[in-house]
């Protein structure tokens, strides 16, 4: 082997341990919030006729309108990401600074829905920002993320919202309202007609 192959040989070796340390680095500071096995540390809020259970390793929700709020928090700044699959003409949303016992129009809601009649579809912040473009079709698991930060914009403060599927990342949107300054995460279940199943899901708070 000559020496400029040894050369470029170590370089490349210190870049992929340089990489996999960041890499590693990165996932050890996301915190799960569901443990795969039970529904400890989220409490259900709504009508009794609502379901929610630990079907294979997901969280599984149906019947009538409920949310699914976490019991630790608040969280004000943060990285929160979920697996999340809806059915065929179902409707959900993935709630954050949202309060303990939340009700559909409490905090940010991420919509997830793929066919449902209301055409506003998953990657909108429901109310504020709406995508009707369909990025996720029905009973396919994707990865949503939600980036929250309070900061300042030309003078102005602010909370900055990112939104990206699949690691594609649909835009920023920045509320100059600060409508919801910190609070829990929680899953909507809409109606009888919609099924919802979530996985692994982390937080990673991020710094004021």
């Amino acid at each position: 082997m000559s020496l400029f192959t040894m050369r470029v040989s170590f370089f490349a070796l210190l870049m992929f341990v340089a990489t996999g340390a960041s890499v590693s680095a990165e996932d050890a500071k996301w915190i799960s919030l569901f443990d795969g096995k039970t529904l400890e540390g989220w409490k259900k809020v709504g009508k009794e006729t609502s379901h929610w259970k630990v079907i294979d390793g997901a969280i599984s929700g149906s019947g009538d309108a409920s949310m699914l709020v976490t019991t630790t928090g608040p969280y004000k700044n943060f990285r929160y990401r979920a697996e999340v699959k809806i059915n065929d003409g179902g409707n959900s949303g993935m709630y954050f600074r949202t309060t303990a016992e939340p009700g559909f129009s409490n905090g940010y809601e991420a919509q997830i829905d793929s066919t449902h009649r209301d055409p506003i579809r998953t990657g909108s912040i429901y109310g504020m920002c709406h995508v009707y473009q369909q990025h996720v079709k029905p009973d396919t698991w994707f990865t949503y993320e939600v980036e929250v930060r309070d900061d300042v914009w030309r003078g102005r403060e602010m909370t900055r919202i990112k939104i990206t599927i699949n690691d594609n990342e649909l835009y920023e949107y920045l509320d100059f309202a600060k409508t919801f300054k910190e609070g829990h995460f929680a899953f909507q279940q809409h109606d009888p007609g919609s099924k919802v199943d979530i996985r692994k899901v982390e937080v990673m708070p991020l710094a004021d």
